[in-house]
């Protein structure tokens, strides 16, 4: 194995413990209810959330979302309110409404605070680059919501 190779795979480990990424596999392994993917990795069970350039190129500009990709998109969003509930003890609900064409909206709420909103377009291509851009991008919408909450107690905890 070459220096650059270790590093991705040490990179890739270290990862795995990031706060975001622990409870992205939590939410996944939630779904397996038959035990079909026991034998899997954590790190096989995120490879869905991983699209290379190659294949991110390979996939139409437009295009209608599939249900596997809609389902990860909605795993990602309940990982994020999970993350944000875990830090401010606030209970979060994520929404999402989503047209056919894969264009829509993220929404995550606690009390009367909207936590996260998200635009989405281009669902059907759903994905980051590393596992790194994926956790980056789940921690920063964790730390957008606990900032939101922090600013607005008032709002976020009532109800």
């Amino acid at each position: 194995m070459n220096d650059t190779a270790e590093a991705v795979v040490s990179d890739d480990a270290a990862l795995m413990h990031d706060p975001f990424i622990v409870e992205l596999v939590k939410q996944l392994r939630a779904q397996d209810t038959h035990g079909t993917w026991e034998g899997k990795s954590d790190r096989t069970l995120l490879d869905p959330y991983v699209l290379s350039a190659e294949q991110r190129r390979a996939m139409p500009i437009m295009g209608d979302p599939d249900p596997e990709t809609l389902w990860r998109l909605d795993l990602f969003h309940n990982a994020v309110g999970l993350c944000i509930e875990r830090t401010t003890k606030c209970m979060v609900t994520p929404m999402m409404k989503m047209s056919h064409e894969g264009f829509g909206r993220a929404v995550l709420t606690t009390g009367r605070l909207i936590v996260v909103n998200r635009y989405l377009r281009d669902v059907h291509r759903f994905g980051y680059p590393s596992l790194a851009k994926l956790a980056e991008a789940g921690n920063k919408l964790v730390s957008e919501g606990v900032g939101l909450i922090e600013q607005y107690p008032e709002v976020a905890h009532y109800g």
